[in-house]
């Protein structure tokens, strides 16, 4: 099973790792992506961010190339680990045709 968590919002940011957390303690074996872009990109700034990130390897998390550019962040801005996208759109719709299940809370 593999599923793709959607965030464009910082304050979205919160509910999008409660949820992961809560799949991913029931069901370890499931493969979870982070898309985050949008305003959300500055989410990764936070150091909330930055702990569930260290706290969960096994999600894969990735950052919009064009909203990093909308708000001005780099790679080196971003918690290691992130995988940086050239569109987080074109990201949504390319593991959705891989079979990822879509949430965007």
């Amino acid at each position: 099973m593999k599923v793709v968590f959607h965030v464009d919002e910082v304050e979205k940011f919160a509910e999008a790792s409660k949820n992961i957390r809560n799949l991913f303690d029931s069901q370890p074996d499931i493969e979870i992506i982070l898309v985050v872009n949008g305003s959300g990109i500055q989410s990764y700034e936070l150091q909330s961010a930055r702990n569930f990130i260290a706290q969960y390897p096994g999600v894969s998390f990735h950052a919009c190339n064009n909203a990093m550019k909308a708000f001005h962040l780099a790679k080196k801005d971003l918690p290691q680990g992130v995988e940086v996208v050239p569109a987080g759109v074109l990201d949504l719709i390319q593991l959705q045709e891989q079979g990822c299940a879509y949430i965007k809370p």
